[in-house]
This record gives structure tokens, sequence and C-alpha cells, in this order.
């Protein structure tokens, strides 16, 4: 059973950082590219980026880029965002997502067959 679990989502303040993991398993995540999305309230869920299997080609969102970075670590299973800069439009619930194939093809929300439940950040100003 594929299962992805988000953590380390909380509160923090304008300007603080957060890093978020993303847990594999059921599955070989160096097989996949995994994908970050977030969704805010009242919002449409945005794509923000998507690192491929091995970690070579990343794409950022424009809102995010020079902010955010993806990583991965493959022999963990676990895919990581790390925050920087945060603003309070950051505020969302953030959720990373299996794509079907290994690469990435942008910031794009199709080809992903699987997500995680998502894990809340909060950005006060």
């Amino acid at each position: 059973q594929v299962q992805l679990v988000e953590s380390g989502g909380g509160l923090v303040q304008t300007g603080g950082s957060l890093r978020l993991s993303c847990v594999g398993s059921g599955f070989t995540l160096d097989h996949y590219a995994i994908g970050w999305f977030r969704q805010a309230p009242g919002k449409e869920r945005e794509a923000i980026g998507c690192i491929s299997n091995s970690g070579s080609r990343i794409d950022y969102a424009d809102s995010v880029k020079g902010r955010f970075t993806i990583l991965r670590n493959n022999s963990k299973n676990t895919a990581y965002l790390h925050m920087t800069s945060l603003k309070p439009e950051d505020t969302a619930v953030y959720y990373c997502a299996k794509r079907s194939n290994w690469y990435c093809s942008g910031v794009v929300f199709h080809n992903y067959n699987d997500w995680g439940q998502g894990t809340q950040v909060t950005v006060l100003s």
C-alpha cells in the first residue's frame, strides 16, 4: 500500500524557516518524481515544485523560487521542502505527492497519483 506522510509543519514568524518532510512507504522512492503542493484557505491547490527521482532536475513555481528548496534522500525514502524567508501568504496546508513517472515536467498537477494527508504551515505576521 502506497503511503506518503508529511510532517514538520507548524507556526513560524514572518521571515522564518521550516523544513517539511515527506516519507514514502509501500513503494521505492527512487523510481518516482515527487511533487510539493499547497492549499491556502479559500484558494485552489497550488503546485510549488517537483524533484526528479535522482534529484537531478528540480522545478519551482515562481512564487517560491529562491526561497524554497526541494531535496530528497532516497536511502531514507524521504523528500524534503526547505522553506526560508516565509511570508504570511505562504500559510497553507502543504502536500507531497508521488508522480507516476521518474521525471518532472515543470510545475504541474497531472500524473500525480498518490498524495499525503498534508501538514499545516502558518506564518505569523
